[in-house]
């Protein structure tokens, strides 16, 4: 038996309609290009790592408004 990589699961684009912005409560919207759930209200964005959303500040990347 050969230990070959798996690809990482993809994002579950359903759980998009009960997750929220954590700083807002505003709605997040997909980036499938960078993996991340953008919350343009706050102007961060949240990383999705291994088909999971990482919902933490500390974690978020800041994005230029506009």
């Amino acid at each position: 038996m050969t230990d070959t990589p798996r690809p990482a699961p993809a994002f579950d684009r359903h759980m998009l309609e009960s997750l929220v912005c954590p700083v807002t409560q505003a709605v997040l919207h997909y980036d499938a290009d960078r993996q991340e759930l953008v919350s343009k209200a706050a102007g961060l964005a949240f990383p999705i790592r291994a088909g999971i959303p990482i919902m933490l500040i500390d974690e978020a990347r800041q994005i230029k408004a506009g």
